[in-house]
């Protein structure tokens, strides 16, 4: 009986992001993706950009007051997006 090479596409698809550099990129969409879920269109409205670095999360927003109170929420915010995401890529939120 030949023995086949047959692996699951789940890990063959993984592969070729990882090979190709592309793995961060998914990732980084992901949790924008994840931002805009947990934080709800009021708050993304505010938001200028997202982005991920090693794990921390920096946001820009265009009002103050709500960076202020966003600050006061940073670990509960980090808790969300990555339930959102089902892994803990997130470690933490940095708000400018």
């Amino acid at each position: 009986m030949a023995q086949t090479n047959t692996r699951p596409l789940e890990e063959l698809i993984r592969e070729v992001l990882r090979r190709h550099r592309l793995d961060g990129k998914i990732t980084e969409t992901r949790i924008m993706a994840a931002w805009e879920k947990v934080m709800g269109t009021h708050i993304v409205r505010y938001t200028d950009n997202v982005s991920v670095r090693q794990g921390k999360l920096t946001v820009w927003l265009r009002s103050s007051v709500l960076r202020n109170e966003l600050e006061y929420a940073r670990e509960k915010i980090i808790q969300k997006i990555n339930e959102e995401l089902g892994e803990q890529i997130v470690r933490d939120v940095v708000f400018r």
